[in-house]
């Protein structure tokens, strides 16, 4: 790779000093772009509370056993599961990843409300979601509207959770997010050089909600004609312009072409063709429906090979809450496909895949399946769209 100049740097941007890997041609000019909303507060210990994993916020001075004391949490594994030591120093509002959950906030522990957060208008997904895969068998399972939350319910959408793995920086997640470096560090309290390590969880920031464009004003519409030029009347005293036509020359021993019907059947397909495949053959065991489920599962036996949807190149590995495996693979078109509760991974990541190839095998546990989403940037839609 060449030498780069900077020639100049300005003072209200961030220069990607990362110049290792552009992750598929994602831009950090676009990324900067994005507006995200502020991380929710915690509650007097520093708990920030969501449906799949819980996150302590370090204080002023604190150290890992610091935040331990005050969660009511063994120190040793809470600084192992962040990849810490236990004297470790924080900086003031770093995040700490829970291993396990703590009492939810509430009023009386200085929370706004009771935790955790939930989507506006609705009850604990993951609990319900669970408990209709578990009953379902080989059922298919239509998600249901869910009852309103409590008056105090805190509420606000579930950021993603990220662990690092190693060799990626700020700037790759940030790119993988496709969010701003800048809000990726106000949200993980990272220092001034955007640090990070490997093993640490990261926050992802969520975006703001667009404002709609509202429609021209009235006022400024210009009323029908405005601005065209209005046609001269005939005049008796002009003639009108004299109509010269040619006739149209044709060979004498020229003959009219036949007329070919077009054959429909080699112009037109009797259905759109499949986007993707399927991820693995079984039984859809959990529907999309947008804010509630982000994407689909697929019943099948424990060790089933898991296979990419189309092809692409793999942009992540890394994990959940509970420590189970997650894939994304980056497709044309800015398309992401997320493949979850799978285990034995047989790719790498920056590795190309082809389309049906084995990535990895469901994981055995309680319910088989695979947890299939297709996103469009970061907006999840529809994976049947792309599959039917």
């Amino acid at each position: 790779m060449g030498g780069v100049a900077l020639i100049a740097l300005t003072a209200c941007e961030s220069v990607d000093m990362d110049l290792r890997g552009n992750l598929g041609g994602f831009s950090t000019t676009q990324a900067a772009m994005t507006a995200t909303i502020d991380r929710p507060a915690p509650d007097d210990r520093g708990i920030i509370s969501y449906p799949n994993y819980q996150v302590a916020v370090s204080q002023r001075g604190d150290s890992v056993a610091d935040v331990a004391t005050r969660i009511g949490v063994d120190a040793n594994v809470l600084a192992e599961y962040n990849g810490l030591r236990v004297d470790d120093r924080l900086r003031n509002g770093e995040i700490l990843a829970l291993p396990g959950r703590v009492s939810e906030p509430s009023i009386a522990t200085g929370a706004a409300g009771t935790g955790p957060y939930l989507p506006a208008g609705q009850v604990d997904i993951q609990s319900l979601a669970g408990d209709a895969i578990d009953r379902a068998g080989d059922q298919s399972v239509a998600v249901e509207t869910l009852p309103p939350a409590a008056p105090d319910q805190l509420t606000g959408p579930e950021p993603v959770r990220h662990k690092v793995q190693r060799g990626e920086t700020a700037y790759t997640v940030s790119r993988l997010y496709d969010v701003s470096v800048r809000s990726l560090a106000d949200w993980n309290s990272l220092d001034s050089n955007y640090t990070i390590r490997e093993g640490q969880y990261l926050l992802i920031p969520v975006a703001a909600q667009p404002v709609p464009q509202q429609a021209a004003a009235v006022e400024t519409t210009e009323p029908p004609g405005t601005g065209t030029p209005t046609p001269v009347p005939p005049s008796a005293t002009r003639p009108l312009p004299r109509e010269e036509t040619q006739p149209v020359q044709q060979a004498a021993t020229a003959e009219p072409a036949p007329s070919v019907a077009p054959d429909l059947g080699q112009t037109q397909s009797a259905a759109p063709q499949t986007a993707m495949d399927y991820p693995v053959k079984g039984q859809i065991i959990r529907e999309y429906a947008r804010g509630k489920s982000d994407g689909i599962d697929i019943s099948a036996a424990a060790g089933s090979s898991v296979r990419a949807a189309d092809a692409g190149t793999v942009a992540a590995i890394t994990s959940d809450a509970d420590n189970v495996r997650v894939i994304v693979v980056r497709h044309q078109g800015k398309l992401l496909t997320i493949y979850s509760n799978v285990d034995n991974i047989a790719v790498s990541e920056g590795q190309s895949v082809a389309r049906g190839q084995k990535i990895a095998e469901i994981r055995s546990g309680q319910a088989s399946y695979v947890h299939f989403e297709v996103r469009k940037g970061l907006e999840a839609v529809d994976p049947m769209d792309y599959l039917n």
